[in-house]
């Protein structure tokens, strides 16, 4: 595709979760398509349903990646606004079927009331090899680069409640 054709693609509505525990530690894992050797650990993230609702959405998609059922969390906030990022050149018309130029985000703060224990990323189709609690400060560091300035937004969203 050309970069005029990419440019006049929509994002994909998506939803992210912070989810943080009772430490204020935040849940990140490793993605499972990585090449080997490297990292890139990010919070939870999913695409909302036609006709879903943002907040449903987010609970919905935190189950299927953690395995944490809605009842072992707390919605403590919502981002204000949706906070979109394009894709890198070199994935740009090759992801979700060449349909969307990159993302368009509704991001949660949700408290986890659970243990450990209660996590499984491989309950249902996986996404992730590893999971982790992070600091609020390791969570720039640890992403892949072109999605920075979406978590810098995210923390910056939530600094009320961090």
């Amino acid at each position: 595709m050309t970069p005029e054709q990419i440019a006049k693609l929509p994002f994909r509505p998506n939803v992210g979760i912070m989810l943080r525990n009772a430490d204020g530690l935040v849940f990140t894992a490793q993605r499972k398509d990585r090449p080997a050797g490297t990292e890139a650990w990010q919070m939870p993230q999913g695409g909302i349903d036609k006709g879903e609702d943002p907040q449903a959405a987010a609970l919905r998609e935190l189950e299927e990646e953690t395995g944490i059922p809605p009842t072992l969390v707390r919605v403590e906030a919502e981002a204000p606004d949706w906070i979109e990022y394009d894709l890198p050149p070199e994935l740009q018309g090759r992801l979700w079927g060449g349909k969307w130029r990159g993302q368009t985000q509704k991001w949660f703060l949700m408290r986890f009331t659970g243990s450990d224990d209660c996590i499984d990323i491989f309950k249902y189709d996986h996404e992730f090899t590893e999971w982790r609690w992070s600091p609020v400060d390791a969570l720039i560091p640890n992403i892949v680069p072109f999605k920075r300035d979406v978590y810098a937004r995210v923390i910056d969203s939530f600094a009320d409640h961090l």
